[in-house]
């Protein structure tokens, strides 16, 4: 697992966008929080990727964080398809920086410092048809985030 990982940072990621990459647009119309805090609001959020043929993503997501400020996450990471040999599943994991979470809910996420704080998301995810697609993304120990999203190929 290890020469995996190392591996794929090895990877040149500079290369491969030319040939069988697509644009991923991903909106969520809600956030399912694990506890009700009073304060949670509703979560919406809209992003765009870029995914090479070898899973391979870049993105970024604007977002109305659970405290109602405005956020956003720039992220890369990778896709893993036929998810325990289902075609039509998928895995995702990125990570990256969040921006947004300020005072007095800065505590929120760890190692914030003004505003800014390590973000990582593992998704689960179902490929309905070449363009659409759903997925859960996992947002810690605090909630799951329901995606829609379009590619464009």
């Amino acid at each position: 697992m290890l020469s995996g990982i190392a591996q794929w940072f090895a990877n040149d990621w500079d290369q491969g966008w030319e040939t069988g990459s697509n644009w991923r647009l991903a909106g969520s119309p809600g956030t399912y929080h694990y506890s009700r805090d009073p304060e949670h609001t509703s979560v919406f959020m809209v992003g765009i990727e870029r995914q090479r043929a070898d899973g391979f993503l870049a993105g970024g997501s604007l977002f109305k964080n659970s405290f109602g400020q405005p956020s956003g996450y720039l992220y890369v990471g990778q896709r893993f398809d036929r998810l325990g040999g289902l075609e039509p599943m998928f895995a995702q994991l990125t990570g990256g920086i969040i921006y947004g979470y300020r005072p007095p809910f800065n505590h929120k996420v760890p190692l914030n410092y003004r505003g800014l704080s390590p973000g990582v998301v593992p998704s689960l995810g179902w490929q309905f048809t070449r363009v659409l697609s759903a997925q859960f993304d996992f947002l810690g120990n605090s909630a799951v985030m329901f995606q829609m999203s379009l590619n464009f190929h």
